[in-house]
């Protein structure tokens, strides 16, 4: 079985302690000297980033320039490039990527090495073993219910066979042309018993297969809207995107988002420091801070959650009132991440047999 990464509960004494940690004092002076931060591709209203730039600021007193909130991860690897040498406000000194940029920007050398304070808390296979990049928050393959229409929610992919959700479930899309529908149909295959990559995917078209079979598999494509009126009222999508859908609804109708229990996939974003950094003391506390506690519930509080998640949910450190907002705790420490050949693999499965499998 290929590797992938496994977010496990349970965390030693010295792992707790080391999420205990704080940036020295050279690094905050030094920083401070600096006087500045520039970040790149972060939306406020992304995993709740204005709270986490603010609560930056609001600790270190640094100046953060923001550029191209909208980017996506490649520009950010190209504005690193085109920024060799260059000190002024137009080039990042950190990235926050997709998982696949993460090595891609090492292999090109446009990341420089740094270990955080809490850096054994991080899963090893969630990040470079030099310090080059690392997964900052992950959402998982979940799917939200309508509960005037279905009151018992559904809590597995085995369930959703059921005949009494005929007409009831969707995909957002084509899994063919979108990441998060590709996962989902992915996901079902891990629940089917299927192996990493190819196996997974092909089990995962059947699956839906026989959803579409069954009658159960709605040809319309998920979303808030048809999940209200009850066109779509079960859909899959990453968990942060259902749980602040859900809050947009406010109980009109009501929603539960369920986290699978026969399948717990996940999908990581990373870190890296640009090795062209103008501000490279900054950038090292910038990282300081996203990883520590404080950091971590800001993110946690925008529904991506934070790498450090089970750890610090085993030393209590998140509140009740938000762990009420999520799915069970419990699921999420069952979360794997498929590798990124993994990934490869079923991309190319669901290539190569959706529309012969589902007639599309």
């Amino acid at each position: 079985m290929q590797s992938k990464i496994a977010v496990v509960l349970a965390v030693s004494t010295a792992l707790a302690s080391s999420a205990l940690a704080e940036p020295s004092q050279e690094l905050i002076d030094a920083a401070k000297r600096e006087g500045m931060l520039t970040t790149i591709a972060l939306p406020h209203n992304w995993c709740n980033y204005g709270a986490v730039i603010q609560g930056f600021k609001d600790k270190y007193g640094l100046k953060v320039n923001e550029l191209n909130p909208n980017a996506g991860s490649a520009d950010e690897l190209e504005a690193v490039k085109a920024n060799r040498g260059n000190t002024g406000p137009q080039a990042p000194d950190v990235l926050d990527v997709g998982l696949s940029f993460g090595p891609a920007a090492k292999a090109q050398n446009l990341l420089q090495p740094y270990k955080v304070s809490t850096w054994d808390s991080i899963p090893d296979d969630a990040k470079d073993p030099e310090g080059y990049w690392y997964g900052d928050y992950y959402g998982v393959l979940g799917f939200a219910v309508n509960k005037d229409i279905f009151p018992e929610a559904p809590t597995s992919f085995e369930a959703l066979k059921d005949s009494s959700y005929g007409s009831a479930v969707a995909l957002q899309g084509d899994p063919r042309t979108g990441n998060s529908v590709m996962m989902a149909v992915y996901a079902a295959g891990v629940a089917e018993g299927g192996e990493p990559g190819e196996d997974a995917m092909n089990k995962g078209i059947r699956y839906f297969k026989t959803l579409q079979d069954n009658g159960n598999l709605v040809p319309v494509n998920g979303n808030a809207q048809n999940l209200a009126q009850g066109t779509t009222p079960i859909y899959f999508d990453w968990d942060y995107n259902l749980l602040a859908m859900r809050d947009e609804l406010d109980g009109n109708p009501p929603v539960e988002v369920i986290v699978p229990s026969d399948a717990v996939i996940a999908g990581v974003y990373v870190q890296a420091i640009s090795a062209y950094a103008p501000h490279p003391n900054a950038a090292k506390l910038w990282m300081e801070y996203l990883y520590s506690d404080e950091g971590q519930l800001k993110w946690l509080d925008g529904y991506c959650h934070p790498i450090r998640f089970n750890d610090m949910n085993e030393r209590g450190i998140i509140s009740k009132t938000m762990l009420d907002k999520l799915p069970p705790a419990q699921n999420y420490a069952k979360a794997v991440f498929p590798s990124l050949a993994d990934q490869a693999a079923a991309k190319s499965a669901v290539a190569a047999n959706w529309g012969t499998e589902m007639g599309q």
